[in-house]
């Protein structure tokens, strides 16, 4: 095992890895570690918050009980990856690929997600708390969270708690949005395709240039102070 102390930088942290020595609970904080050949790394229980993971291949990797909160896992290579009881919350796992990977106990809950993330066979990624295609978001609280450019379609999110939060061009075609509270939310430029918005709460909502087409838009709890300028998809009806 190694410390941060002397060896600060990821051509030493490979280099380590390279060696076959473990980083068993290290500090990596916010370590770049993009593009790297990480294949069998031992890193359990070793502290990533906000590392830069992305287009690494961690295939096979030990990353059992790690803390990977907020890191960036974007077209990660994690197949094979032992994941068991490690901390994902609100990391980003855009094109990573998942499959075969050992997801027992991980904590997902606001990680992103997109069309092109594979998971495991069998596991029901939909409901594991994560933001991403058809995820299953009702009563969800992300109050204030960040979404610009999420790929949301076909979320069901019921009632969820969405207020103050940035969807700036989010992609929400087809996703169900009953009686959620979208009070203050930015969503310039978002994508409400065929969505469904009856009773939702769009008070001090920012709408400019959103894609309302197609939208059910019926017993709105309030829009009170929405901002609806260059909406496309609007009838005089609605």
């Amino acid at each position: 095992m190694i410390s941060r102390e002397t060896h600060k930088t990821p051509q030493e942290v490979l280099a380590v890895l390279k060696a076959g020595v473990a980083l068993i609970q290290k500090d990596l904080y916010q370590f770049n570690l993009s593009g790297l050949e990480l294949q069998r790394a031992n890193l359990h229980q070793a502290t990533l918050i906000r590392g830069n993971l992305s287009k690494a291949d961690l295939s096979a990797a030990d990353l059992s009980g790690a803390d990977l909160r907020a890191a960036d896992l974007c077209q990660a290579i994690l197949k094979d990856a032992n994941l068991e009881g490690a901390c994902l919350y609100r990391a980003d796992l855009s094109g990573a690929d998942l499959r075969g990977a050992n997801l027992t106990t991980t904590k997902l809950l606001g990680a992103r997600y997109d069309s092109q993330t594979l998971f495991p066979e069998g596991f029901n990624y939909k409901s594991s708390g994560a933001i991403g295609p058809n995820a299953y978001l009702n009563g969800a609280q992300l109050n204030t969270a960040n979404l610009r450019h999420a790929d949301l379609q076909g979320a069901s999110m019921l009632g969820a708690y969405l207020g103050g939060a940035d969807l700036t061009r989010a992609n929400l075609q087809g996703a169900r949005l009953t009686q959620a509270d979208l009070r203050k939310a930015w969503l310039p430029g978002v994508s409400l395709r065929n969505a469904r918005l009856n009773g939702a709460n769009l008070a001090g909502a920012d709408l400019r240039a959103a894609d309302l087409t197609g939208v059910e838009f019926e017993q709105m709890e309030s829009i009170a102070g929405a901002d609806f300028t260059h909406v496309q998809g609007l009838t005089d009806e609605m």
